[in-house]
């Protein structure tokens, strides 16, 4: 008998929703439980993925085009889908990865105005070789995060991309979550940490991805 394929979790949201508040007690979680993951995130996991990251998010690069900021989060995507992703579900591993696909879509797609069909169709390795089982959108108003972390950071260039662009970003999550309901769940990212762990906790369960 052949080992069962893992399960892929991503985990979504705007700039401080908790994403890695939930992504800590997360994986704390598995390892008592004893499960084999995988974390990673995105842009990055690998090292060119991570060097692709540094670029991106490089705010010197303040004329980076919104077309070459798309293609370089595909390409970082891509490499991680191969050397990362796709081995650790092929040996069963539940694979939690914070940022995926969704993220290009709110972000380039409708946030950036480049639209649905060419962030797809530069992201065509992930749609046709690794689509999530489950994606966890953590929802939050950016104007609520971005007051609760205290401002943007001062070294990452999406942060400082503006309060109107991360409204946008919000309203690109909301979409998503219309157009893939079978996919994608809100969490309540606004109650307490312990509260959106339990959220996230029952969804896990109920999908099957933890017993």
């Amino acid at each position: 008998m052949g080992i069962e394929k893992g399960k892929f979790v991503t985990l979504e949201g705007c700039e401080g929703s908790g994403k890695s508040t939930q992504i800590e007690k997360l994986k704390k979680y598995l390892s008592d439980c004893g499960k084999e993951f995988l974390f990673t995130r995105e842009p990055g996991g690998t090292r060119i993925s991570e060097d692709i990251r540094r670029i991106i998010l490089n705010v010197d690069y303040e004329n980076m085009t919104d077309e070459t900021e798309a293609l370089l989060y595909a390409a970082a995507r891509a490499q991680l889908i191969g050397e990362k992703i796709l081995p650790a579900l092929d040996r069963g591993e539940i694979v939690l990865c914070d940022r995926y696909i969704d993220s290009s879509f709110a972000y380039q797609a409708y946030a950036r105005s480049l639209g649905y069909d060419f962030v797809r169709q530069i992201n065509e390795v992930a749609f046709t070789r690794c689509m999530p089982d489950l994606t966890l959108f953590f929802d939050i108003s950016p104007d609520e995060a971005f007051q609760r972390k205290g401002g943007a950071d001062a070294d990452d260039r999406l942060e400082q991309s503006g309060t109107e662009f991360h409204r946008r970003v919000y309203e690109g999550y909301l979409m998503l979550c219309r157009k893939f309901p079978e996919r994608i769940v809100r969490i309540d990212a606004r109650k307490t940490p312990d509260e959106v762990f339990a959220l996230v906790k029952d969804v896990l369960t109920e999908r099957k991805i933890i017993g």
